[in-house]
């Protein structure tokens, strides 16, 4: 017989509680991939690395420029590491046409400072690669960056990390070892409507917070500007053009970073600042009962 008025409505309510109750799930499973594919990216990254420190004899220099500090303004040379391991990533092309005499920021190296690089976008930003604007269009920026420090501080010569101002560190100097000593990891997206207040993106060539952070803290996503129950950062920093910041990430919890020895990992946003501080510097005495990893 035809269903009633009363069943019908009992049927489509039904089924838009399964509908609730699996929304949840699907979500979860997405993210689930998009973090896969974010550790996947990350040991790619610290692979490339590996590569260059083996074939070259040392890590490549975190940022190359002839004085510091760096300040993150579209000044100075700040070619990045990301730049020298493009030939590691099948990248040859846009490693062989970028001048890094020229500099970063130099016309002749706008067109790749807009060229999008797939592997330096993690799935989980909300925009992956997509920046803030300059005259000739749109940067693109790294979801990645490096180590250069194990606190706050400038991004210069005398950092305790292993990318950092004209570095070239290799792992003869990572004293802790590079099992407790972070090499990679991700980090969250600046306002691009930031201005020239230091927190301005200025692109995956850009040798500046852009593509180095420190394990001073770990960033999280506000609320309000992910639209889901994410926490606060612990406390407000005050970011100027020597500020670089901490790792963050957009997955719900965990920031993904890769370690000196290869190996990728998930740290919660809850670690202890210890444990934190330990594993940002490459010759800090630590024990393990110090609490690394």
């Amino acid at each position: 017989s035809d269903l009633t008025l009363v069943e019908l409505l009992v049927v489509i309510a039904i089924i838009g509680t399964l509908v609730g109750l699996l929304l949840p799930a699907v979500q979860s499973a997405r993210e689930a991939a998009r973090r896969c594919s974010c550790l996947n990216n990350t040991t790619q990254l610290g692979l490339a690395l590996h590569n260059h420190e083996f074939h070259v004899g040392h890590f490549p220099a975190g940022v190359t420029n002839p004085d510091g500090p760096i300040r993150n303004l579209p000044e100075g040379q700040h070619v990045s590491w990301t730049v020298q391991v493009m030939p590691y990533l099948e990248q040859n092309v846009v490693f062989r046409m970028f001048d890094q005499a020229a500099g970063a920021y130099a016309e002749k190296n706008d067109k790749l400072r807009r060229t999008r690089v797939s592997l330096l976008g993690c799935p989980s930003a909300p925009v992956p690669g997509r920046l803030d604007r300059n005259e000739n269009g749109d940067v693109q920026s790294s979801s990645y960056v490096g180590c250069h420090h194990s606190v706050e501080a400038p991004i210069d010569a005398t950092n305790d990390g292993l990318l950092f101002l004209n570095s070239a560190i290799r792992f003869d100097d990572i004293l802790d070892g590079s099992t407790n000593t972070l090499l990679v990891g991700e980090r969250i997206f600046d306002d691009p409507t930031a201005g020239d207040d230091g927190a301005a993106e200025l692109g995956w060539p850009s040798g500046t917070r852009g593509t180095l952070r420190n394990t001073g803290r770990v960033e999280q996503v506000s609320m309000r500007r992910m639209g889901v129950g994410m926490p606060e950062e612990d406390a407000p920093v005050e970011k100027g053009p020597l500020f670089v910041g901490g790792f963050g990430a957009y997955h719900p919890g965990v920031v993904v970073v890769g370690s000196a020895d290869g190996a990728t990992r998930a740290i919660s946003y809850g670690i202890d600042k210890t444990i934190l501080h330990a594993l940002g510097s490459r010759a800090g005495g630590e024990l393990p009962s110090d609490g690394v990893w």
